[in-house]
């Protein structure tokens, strides 16, 4: 991964590169999880956990090895991954990633190749990098969210495969309600509670993807495509 960090050191990509994001948009992510890193596993850990299990057995369950993890966060699901996956993992906040070192380290994790600090939207990744991307509970954080979709098509190899566990907005009822209030504190939460599948993919892509309601209540929802 030295080759990557190159790439990504500062002015390696020009003098003025066009920005994928606001400065204010990433510092209100990176302040927001600031906040919540210490706290994370605890808070959001027990909530989370039946998604990333679930999106951690459908990449094991996938031909190919080299994965992409996006939104790696404090690393809960390193753990998880079979050995013979070989985990990349990706966070745009410091202080998640200072914490999922420490978990590589105190669990011995072999097959995590890197953990590198890096915005999703715009990475230093060259062209079909990896067999697989997996990007848990960041599809509403990021600004852009069909920019990361663009993205993660780039660096998977035509024929890999593209996930997402994430929360979606339910498209009436009582819970759709509470989350068009909820939005109001996007920036103190650090994700969008109104964020709508159509926000992250075209309509075509919605029609081949493998969608599947993460029990026990459905909070979340796994997404699952092939890229070509």
């Amino acid at each position: 991964m030295s080759d990557v960090l190159q790439k990504c050191a500062p002015g390696s990509q020009g003098d003025d590169p066009a920005p994928s994001r606001s400065a204010l948009d990433a510092e209100a992510v990176k302040v927001a999880y600031r906040r919540w890193a210490a706290v994370y596993d605890t808070v959001f850990g027990g909530v989370s956990a039946f998604g990333r299990r679930k999106a951690v057995e459908a990449v094991n369950s996938l031909s190919g090895a080299k994965v992409l993890e996006v939104g790696v966060g404090t690393g809960l699901a390193l753990p998880h991954y079979t050995k013979n996956k070989q985990i990349t993992g990706i966070d745009l906040s410091g202080d998640m990633l200072a914490r999922a070192r420490e978990r590589v380290q105190r669990e011995q994790l072999s097959n995590v190749e890197a953990l590198l600090e890096m915005d999703a939207e715009e990475t230093c990744f060259d062209d079909a990098s990896f067999d697989i991307a997996v990007a848990m509970f960041v599809a509403s954080v990021v600004p852009h969210p069909r920019k990361l979709f663009r993205e993660l098509k780039r660096v998977v190899k035509p024929g890999g495969h593209i996930l997402f566990v994430n929360h979606f907005l339910a498209p009436s009822g009582v819970r759709g309600v509470v989350e068009r209030g909820m939005a109001r504190a996007s920036r103190s939460l650090g994700w969008h509670p109104d964020f709508a599948m159509e926000s992250l993919l075209p309509p075509e892509d919605i029609a081949r993807a493998r969608i599947q309601p993460v029990p026990p209540v459905g909070l979340f929802t796994l997404v699952t495509l092939d890229n070509i």
